[in-house]
């Protein structure tokens, strides 16, 4: 399930070295625009301590974490719309990935350049890539209202449907808002709306980057941000990508949790922001626990048990009988699958069990 979040912002915001925190690949971060020109990926392990506590209990050979990619797209400038810069090679890039990690600067640095060298502006970095982003929704709707229009006129349902969409999506842009501001609904309305592919339309996700004074509480720059994500009904965090680095860089566990002790944190940003990036996705985990590993699947909220089967193998959703499934909390506390099944705690689940998140499962299958 290769599903892509791209990490978008302006030249200098902190994207790659974000990036590099996320990654094993380690992407050029330099100080000046356009340092990343291909898009880097990056297939990231998704961090989940119930595995671990799984692992402890079962004693497996291995274990198998999820996994989510994130592309570092190149920086953005004022005009990409128009093909400034990079512009229509990182729009296309932008367009092939399924959710946004829009990097913020929110930190003061005479050392680090602003593009055109203004003050810190986070409202306003916002605002640039926002509005190149709906221009090119508003091209993508100008291109198709003209086509459809006269589709429409002929009395095609469809097409009406799809000239209502195109109108509500206009109006929306025409104001400076975001396309995902919108929702519609009914189920030809919502496939129209998929069907166009805007880039304004992706779920997205604010990172503010500060410096490390400010990695647990954010600051006034960060919290202007919020305010606008509130707004929008999207999400945002507050990160320190270059402390972040400096975690990375140690090498155990130990070193990595004093450290995060230090700076009052629980956990790092890095691992917060992937489980961000995989919620955004509308991705849940199951899990299958065993002698031979202890594994961790991906599966799109809502999905029924034979959908969640096929993860494994199509053959098991061909031929799928039941799930047994086994709740976490319960694993956890009786401490093998036999004493979970003596407690009366193991259900049987037919084809129209929606999994749920850390559903620990076994499935019966016959092809």
């Amino acid at each position: 399930m290769a599903l892509k979040c791209g990490i978008v912002g302006l030249p200098n915001v902190g994207k790659s070295t974000l990036f590099n925190c996320l990654s094993s690949a380690k992407a050029q971060a330099a100080n000046f625009p356009f340092c990343t020109i291909e898009p880097n990926l990056g297939v990231i392990t998704v961090p989940d301590e119930r595995l671990t506590r799984l692992a402890e209990i079962v004693h497996p050979g291995r274990i198998v974490p999820a996994t989510v990619e994130i592309v570092d797209i190149a920086g953005l400038v004022k005009g990409a719309s128009k093909g400034e810069g990079l512009g229509n090679k990182f729009l296309g890039n932008i367009r092939e990935c399924d959710a946004l990690i829009h990097v913020i600067r929110c930190f003061d640095d005479d050392n680090v350049v602003r593009e055109g060298g203004d003050p810190v502006n986070p409202i306003a970095d916002k605002e640039i890539i926002d509005t190149e982003l709906q221009l090119k929704d508003l091209e993508t709707i100008d291109s198709q209202m003209a086509k459809q229009e006269k589709i429409a006129a002929t009395g095609n349902k469809d097409a009406k449907v799809i000239v209502d969409v195109l109108h509500a999506y206009k109006e929306v842009l025409d104001r400076g808002e975001n396309a995902r501001t919108i929702t519609f609904e009914s189920k030809e309305e919502q496939k129209a709306a998929h069907d166009l592919f805007l880039l304004t339309t992706k779920p997205v996700l604010y990172v503010c980057n500060v410096d490390e004074t400010n990695a647990q509480t954010g600051n006034e720059y960060s919290r202007s941000i919020e305010e606008v994500a509130t707004k929008e009904g999207a999400e945002c965090m507050v990160i320190a990508a270059k402390t972040e680095e400096d975690i990375a860089s140690l090498e155990s566990y130990e070193d990595k949790k004093l450290f995060l002790d230090e700076l009052g944190l629980e956990e790092s940003g890095v691992n917060r922001l992937i489980k961000k990036a995989y919620a955004l996705l509308n991705l849940q985990t199951f899990i299958t626990a065993g002698e031979m590993e202890v594994k961790a699947w991906t599966f799109h909220k809502g999905w029924k048990a034979p959908q969640c089967a096929g993860v494994i193998h199509t053959d098991f959703e061909k031929g799928f009988i039941r799930a047994e499934v086994i709740k976490y909390d319960d694993y956890l506390k009786y401490e093998s699958e036999s004493a979970v099944r003596e407690a009366g705690k193991l259900s049987i689940e037919g084809k129209e069990y929606e999994m749920q998140d850390g559903d620990i499962v076994h499935f019966r299958f016959n092809v």
